[in-house]
């Protein structure tokens, strides 16, 4: 019988190597992928909380004779003065960045059951000086009671002020997704009769694009096509000059109608 010792025989250097390649070209391989499926999640969680918000605002309508929410500007909305959402965000350390309870005030607030997560996008990572901030969507300026600001900015367009006056729904938006840079109020506004020019910016979180519902209760993800459109996450230096109008017109002509 051979009793000779054979001792065990471990890895050689060149082994080593190459099971750290196979691994490495696998992380390259599986890690984009995760990504991509992360990143879609995210758009249907937001589509998703879109939606919600979408919900509360046909429900307040239902209860308040076709009457929709109040949508203010930010002197309104700081004053507390009954808006669909009491919050006013900013890069700074304003309470509203950070405190849910201006979430749980504004007049859609109870058709939410008082849900604060439907406020925000979870692909939105903006961090102001006080903290994460709570807030991602706002309101097309044009649709609701916009207090002091009726006519100010856009007058040459209709502000729909009852579900009966919008003429066509499924073109009209509600809410949407705002960029970080530009969120403070929950008015989304643009002066639609000047120049191009970004005063708010949409989000492109999801693939280069915004999640937005429409007043017939539809969302929809749309994708920018200009790249200027397209902005880092953090505060702008200044407004947007579009290269090219044409997300500008889409966003123009899916926020009202003109009064002629």
């Amino acid at each position: 019988m051979n009793t000779r010792h054979h001792p065990d025989r471990g890895f050689t250097l060149i082994e080593v190597l190459v099971v750290v390649a196979i691994v490495a070209v696998l992380a390259s391989l599986l890690l984009p992928a995760l990504s991509q499926a992360k990143a879609k999640a995210h758009a249907i969680a937001c589509a998703s909380n879109i939606k919600q918000l979408s919900l509360g605002w046909f429900l307040y309508a239902d209860d308040n004779t076709d009457l929709l929410v109040n949508n203010h500007g930010i002197d309104e909305t700081r004053a507390r003065l009954e808006n669909w959402v009491n919050s006013v965000e900013d890069w700074g350390t304003s309470d509203d960045n950070t405190n849910l309870a201006s979430l749980t005030t504004g007049k859609l607030a109870p058709y939410l059951a008082e849900s604060t997560d439907v406020f925000k996008c979870p692909s939105d990572h903006s961090i102001a000086a006080n903290g994460p901030r709570i807030r991602t969507m706002s309101m097309n300026s044009l649709v609701g009671d916009p207090g002091v600001l009726t006519n100010k900015f856009n007058p040459a367009y209709l502000q729909f002020f009852t579900m009966a006056s919008i003429p066509n729904p499924a073109q009209i938006y509600v809410f949407l997704d705002e960029h970080p840079a530009t969120i403070n109020d929950g008015f989304f506004m643009n002066r639609w009769d000047d120049p191009p020019l970004w005063g708010n910016l949409p989000a492109s979180f999801h693939n280069r694009g915004a999640n937005l519902s429409f007043a017939d209760g539809h969302v929809e993800n749309h994708r920018w096509v200009v790249g200027d459109t397209v902005q880092p996450a953090g505060p702008l230096a200044a407004a947007i000059t579009p290269s090219l109008p044409t997300d500008f017109e889409w966003m123009r002509e899916r926020s009202s109608v003109p009064k002629n």
